[in-house]
């Protein structure tokens, strides 16, 4: 059996517990038609779980497993641990999957303490399955490695968008069984106590988006700014910002791109004005396909994309604009 750990939010499951769910569920057909269970940690508000559940069964999944421990409401790494562990062994799984978010690879990482199991994060393919090796980004994504898994459980994190969230032939009507965890007060220790939203992070916009327009330093300021954000609504996507951008303090954190930012992978990438150092290559090198806008055809970004226009930002993404609203 292969147990995926789902993280919820306000739309239910999150579009990359799907692509695990996804990716697991391809797994287990290799390993032998393999059962897929779920675990899902937070207690969930009864029409939510209604929704997550639907969900889960559009991915084909078996069994899903509530945690019923009103503590586990706020995030706590060694709690959440504590629950999925609880499953893990309840159910004897073979193998532990969770998406590649920092919450993910964190709760991943104290299970793996606890089963005393190697854990191989951000996987972007399984290779084999006897023996199971995987393939892992690593160095921020800049490179590849593969690590073969021997453990009695394989503890393994997906990296975002690795696979399509993609459903099932079959779906099911999952059985939800709850359970009490073996959470201790030691387990609570470091938790959330409270959140203060003092500015609308967009993070997980930013890495969920199937389209992401890039701005750098060519944006030439903070009110440069205008036509970007337009092509951005106009392609119903997200914009992200290579770090000379926030280090300038031109934009906020959160949107910023690279080693220090967001690892990004959407469909469609468009960089505008970004020379494309290798810090910034780094977080958005898993993009399917990039359109690279700038003015120095030599620029490393300009040589690795898949298209390139040279010119002017201001110049072109304006038309681009105006295009887009007369097919529109």
């Amino acid at each position: 059996m292969i147990l995926v750990l789902v993280e919820t939010d306000a739309q239910g499951a999150t579009l990359v517990s799907r692509e695990a769910l996804t990716f697991a569920r391809e797994t287990a057909a290799r390993l032998g038609d393999q059962p897929v269970h779920a675990a899902v940690v937070a207690p969930l508000e009864e029409s939510m779980a209604t929704l997550v559940m639907k969900q889960l069964g559009e991915q084909g999944v078996a069994v899903v497993h509530t945690a019923d421990d009103e503590r586990l409401t706020t995030y706590a790494a060694a709690a959440h641990a504590a629950a999925v562990v609880d499953a893990v062994r309840a159910e004897q799984a073979r193998m532990l999957v969770a998406a590649g978010t920092p919450r993910g690879n964190e709760v991943l990482a104290h299970v793996a303490t606890r089963l005393e199991v190697a854990m191989a994060a951000n996987v972007v393919a399984v290779d084999s399955v006897e023996p199971l090796v995987v393939t892992r980004q690593v160095l921020g994504g800049s490179a590849l490695e593969e690590m073969r898994l021997d453990d009695a459980v394989a503890v393994l994190s997906v990296a975002g968008h690795a696979c399509d969230p993609e459903p099932a032939e079959v779906p099911t009507a999952p059985e939800r069984l709850g359970y009490t965890p073996s959470v201790t007060d030691q387990d609570l220790v470091a938790r959330v106590a409270r959140t203060e939203v003092t500015v609308v992070d967009d993070t997980a916009a930013l890495t969920g988006a199937r389209v992401v327009v890039g701005a750098g330093r060519g944006a030439g300021g903070p009110d440069g700014f205008k036509d970007l954000l337009e092509l951005t609504e106009l392609l119903g996507g997200a914009l992200g910002v290579s770090r000379v951008v926030t280090s300038l303090g031109w934009r906020p954190h959160h949107e910023q791109v690279g080693q220090t930012g967001s690892r990004i992978a959407p469909d469609l990438y468009v960089p505008c004005g970004i020379s494309g150092a290798i810090q910034h290559w780094a977080g958005c090198q898993s993009a399917k396909t990039i359109l690279a806008i700038n003015t120095d055809r030599d620029a490393p970004m300009v040589t690795k994309a898949h298209y390139a226009v040279i010119g002017d930002l201001h110049e072109i993404v304006p038309a681009i604009n105006e295009e887009l609203r007369r097919r529109k």
